[in-house]
């Protein structure tokens, strides 16, 4: 069992959450009971998440996607007051961390991904230095790629772009970061992947001569909360269960 205090301090140190711009706040989000035996991780903090929660009897919620984000209204009303009433009624505390998840040099969503691809001479690029730029043990096709993704994600990747070119450097940044491909086309990388395409998305990758795999939001960000449950596991006397609530975008 762990303190609520405590273990948002370790995650506060771990994933360096302080004084970095974001779209939410990063920590709690919602109070819960102070001691904590049993943690649910997951993705997003969907309605569907709180209720296995509720049936767990979870103690806590850490998600990569939390409330209040930046520019939605403000009234807790219908959805979000479902949500949020659920987790008061049942004492849960809900505790998410976006951008800090994201750039994690040893556990976060990018370097996870960067892990399972085998990349090698990392750098960071893009906007607060998210994204990440790597090499590939050996040049491949965008065929073997697209198998390769699809083997660690559990879904094809859409690909847009010249397909028919020799892979080596690739950048990537999880969720919805596909803008940054513009930045990765400047680099000379060969690829970039991210989680979502934009329809202008097509474009800049056939322009630019970049090939792009849209890769999805969720597979691509299930690691880095995962991962930070294993962590949280293995430095405290408590139960952490990860529950994958499909998503297809």
């Amino acid at each position: 069992m762990i303190h609520r205090s405590d273990l948002v301090a370790f995650c506060d140190d771990v994933l360096a959450s302080s004084g970095s711009p974001d779209y939410a706040p990063n920590g709690l989000q919602v109070e819960g009971r102070e001691r904590i035996a049993h943690i649910v991780t997951g993705v997003t903090a969907c309605q569907e998440l709180i209720d296995v929660a509720i049936d767990l009897r979870a103690d806590a919620i850490l998600v990569h996607h939390g409330f209040f984000w930046k520019n939605e209204p403000a009234p807790i009303v219908g959805m979000k007051y479902r949500r949020i009433a659920a987790l008061i009624k049942h004492d849960i505390n809900l505790i998410a961390y976006h951008l800090p998840l994201d750039r994690q040099p040893e556990f976060g969503n990018n370097a996870a991904l960067a892990d399972q691809l085998g990349l090698t001479e990392r750098r960071l690029f893009g906007a607060q230095e998210l994204a990440v730029a790597g090499t590939l043990p050996d040049s491949c096709t965008v065929d073997d790629l697209t198998a390769r993704l699809t083997e660690v994600l559990g879904r094809p990747p859409l690909v847009v772009g010249p397909t028919n070119r020799p892979l080596r450097q690739i950048g990537l940044c999880t969720g919805g970061a596909q803008d940054y491909i513009g930045d990765a086309a400047a680099l000379g990388l060969d690829a970039y992947i991210s989680g979502e395409i934009s329809e202008r998305t097509t474009h800049v990758a056939r322009e630019e001569g970049i090939v792009y795999f849209a890769a999805g939001h969720h597979a691509t960000e299930r690691d880095g909360v995962r991962l930070l449950g294993d962590r949280i596991a293995s430095q405290f006397d408590v139960r952490v269960t990860f529950v994958d609530i499909d998503n297809p975008v």
